[in-house]
């Protein structure tokens, strides 16, 4: 009689020998599997119950395998955003539940942000280029004191971002998610609040997930409300933001532009963002910091210690 013995492997990005408090394999009977997104996979894929999907390798690579896990039961992202699985989540078999990494990010996305205000607002950049050329280029810049930030997309990430606003003497924080709601800092709005609250911000930041509602949030509309001299922030995703309307209203300098993220990504070789005026570019490294490993080996141990026992995993985005 052949037994069939139920798949219980787990793919990871990270050696699970470095991943301290995951699950004994003996005693959880699962079965750990390194796979970083090389072309050659660890396993049979319908033997993967738990994926954990390879971080800042791309759409191509993150689906790649799903087809073929008809037995998976979790699929697991390193980053804050899910929309490069989201793609290929119409293969896999109905109960698998997607999570994200919530709690992994939070601090070093909310960290450049507020690198991103500051060198912006502070002329960093230009300093910079002067000390390059061996030039002193002193003057008054704007100050973040006193000015209005409004935060679009205001869930975790964005109410870090709150936290590390709060020592610096803004005139107002303003909140924006896809509902209203009372959150622990003040109201929410909704996102349909967005034209009457633009003209008055003096800093937009974007923190919102890349959904079918958020891409191009930021077209020529919501770019044409902000006031004469503001800076858009833009840690989210690239194609949250229109980038030829970005790009007519910065070459006229009527507004500036920090970005971590781009569309396209990465940003090709002569592509007029590179050099628009005002334009602040950094290469989506929000959540690439030291802070990144140990947060997200926690979160690991963390999920695979609840799968092992049969709980629900936290983070759930959706289940299919």
């Amino acid at each position: 009689m052949t037994v069939h013995k139920t798949p219980t492997d787990v793919w990871l990005p990270i050696p699970a020998d470095e991943i301290d408090g995951l699950p004994e394999p003996g005693a959880s009977g699962l079965n750990y599997l390194f796979w970083d997104g090389g072309p050659d996979f660890p396993g049979d894929p319908a033997s993967c119950v738990f994926y954990v999907v390879p971080y800042m390798k791309g759409e191509q690579i993150a689906v790649r395998p799903l087809s073929g896990m008809s037995r998976v039961r979790v699929v697991q992202t390193l980053s804050a955003g899910i929309d490069h699985v989201t793609p290929g989540i119409g293969a896999l078999p109905s109960g698998v539940r997607l999570c994200n990494a919530k709690g992994v990010h939070e601090a070093s996305t909310a960290e450049l942000t507020l690198t991103l205000i500051l060198a912006s607002l502070r002329g960093i950049p230009g300093f910079v280029r002067g000390q390059d050329a061996e030039e002193w280029r002193s003057g008054f810049y704007p100050a973040l004191a006193d000015k209005t930030v409004l935060i679009v997309g205001y869930g975790s990430i964005g109410a870090a971002i709150e936290d590390r606003l709060t020592p610096f003497e803004c005139a107002r924080v303003v909140r924006v998610a896809r509902s209203a709601r009372r959150g622990e800092h003040g109201p929410v709005h909704a996102m349909a609040d967005l034209p009457e609250l633009l003209p008055d911000a003096d800093v937009v930041v974007l923190s919102t997930p890349l959904t079918p509602e958020t891409r191009h949030l930021a077209d020529a509309d919501f770019l044409g409300r902000m006031k004469d001299g503001a800076l858009l922030v833009n840690v989210a995703r690239g194609p949250v933001v229109e980038t030829a309307a970005l790009l007519k209203e910065t070459e006229t300098g009527r507004i500036r532009a920090a970005l971590d993220v781009t569309d396209p990504e990465p940003l090709p070789a002569g592509h007029p963002l590179w050099h628009a005026p005002g334009v602040l570019v950094t290469p989506h490294v929000g959540g690439s910091t030291s802070a990144f490993m140990p947060r997200a080996k926690r979160l690991l141990a963390a999920q695979l210690t609840r799968f092992a026992a049969g709980e629900d995993p936290s983070n759930i985005v959706l289940t299919t």
